[in-house]
């Protein structure tokens, strides 16, 4: 479709998660929001620039805007569902909510693309925003994550993936005109302790994941007041018992020299509540104090919410 923002862009070896805060506190940046809606308007050219430089390479880049500051950004209706990351605590976890007004996703096939469109956009951007994180992630072997495990498997494949992430105008009839084709997108930040978790035994971490670790199998479910796996987990469904999938794009990020090891989530869905339910199922647990056993060794550092308009209604933000 070519109404929209490269939501469904493939796997690349590398990717910038870049979160960033306008500087509106106090009037201290005269008209940041004009000089940030401005920047927006420009991401597609700004993006072609950088892309031309290699063809082949796979660059693209997703912007997103947060619940925070849609309105002063945008002047559009709001997309329904668009709120702040709201914190889950468990009785042992917790997802925190953290500041994002702006999330820039870059990913290609070489890292000098990623850093130069990071370089444009924040030249563009100045001082009316504050950068809140900076993650540079990379494609670990098969895509793995850095636990060992094959991250991805249940991504929506084919015209599934539009299905799964793109709003449709019968989704939100009062925001229709800067909602559809438009994504939303959760991003979190976890750091993982891998010593510990390469402590355990293959057949535990198997069951802690819901997969094979070499040929990644997927395990039969667990019953319904059992331990659930984490592939259990995070498949969601409705009321009817339909199943509604996110497209997630995680990469590795790290520094052994530092013995830091993530993953960074970043996941795109039609319906924000079908990530919101997964991230609570994953932190209270299905039955509740049944948490997610991969947080026992993951933190979870980020938490923000986003909405992804489309190519149209991004490049119309230069108009003004």
């Amino acid at each position: 479709m070519a109404n929209t923002q490269a939501v469904g862009a493939p796997l690349t070896r590398c990717a910038t998660f870049l979160v960033l805060t306008i500087n509106d506190n106090n009037g201290a940046v005269p008209d940041a929001f004009g000089r940030v809606r401005s920047a927006l308007g420009s991401v597609g050219d700004l993006a072609k620039n950088v892309a031309i430089r290699d063809s082949n390479a796979g660059f693209s880049v997703t912007a997103g805007i947060g619940s925070r500051v849609w309105d002063g950004v945008t002047g559009l209706p709001r997309p329904a569902e668009l709120h702040p990351f709201v914190e889950v605590r468990g009785g042992t976890h917790v997802a925190p909510s953290t500041p994002g007004d702006v999330l820039f996703h870059i990913r290609a096939e070489r890292r000098d693309l990623c850093f130069e469109f990071e370089r444009h956009i924040l030249h563009a951007l100045g001082d009316a925003v504050v950068v809140a994180d900076a993650t540079v992630g990379f494609r670990y072997f098969d895509a793995r994550d850095l636990l060992g495990f094959v991250d991805g498997t249940a991504n929506p494949v084919g015209q599934a993936v539009h299905q799964s992430v793109l709003v449709t105008a019968s989704d939100d009839r009062v925001a229709e005109s800067s909602a559809v084709d438009g994504s939303y997108v959760v991003v979190q930040k976890y750091v993982h302790e891998l010593g510990r978790w390469n402590s355990l035994g293959t057949e535990t971490q198997e069951s802690i994941i819901g997969r094979t670790k070499f040929d990644n199998i997927e395990l039969e479910d667990c019953a319904d007041e059992e331990q659930k796996p984490h592939k259990q987990l995070a498949t969601i469904t409705d009321g009817r018992g339909k199943e509604h999938g996110i497209l997630r794009d995680n990469m590795p990020f790290g520094s052994p020299a530092e013995g830091e090891y993530g993953t960074y989530f970043i996941g795109y869905s039609r319906y924000l509540w079908v990530t919101e339910k997964m991230i609570q199922r994953m932190f209270v647990g299905d039955p509740p104090g049944k948490h997610d056993r991969i947080l026992d060794f993951s933190k979870a550092l980020t938490g923000c919410v986003f909405f992804a308009p489309s190519a149209e209604v991004l490049d119309g933000l230069g108009e003004d």
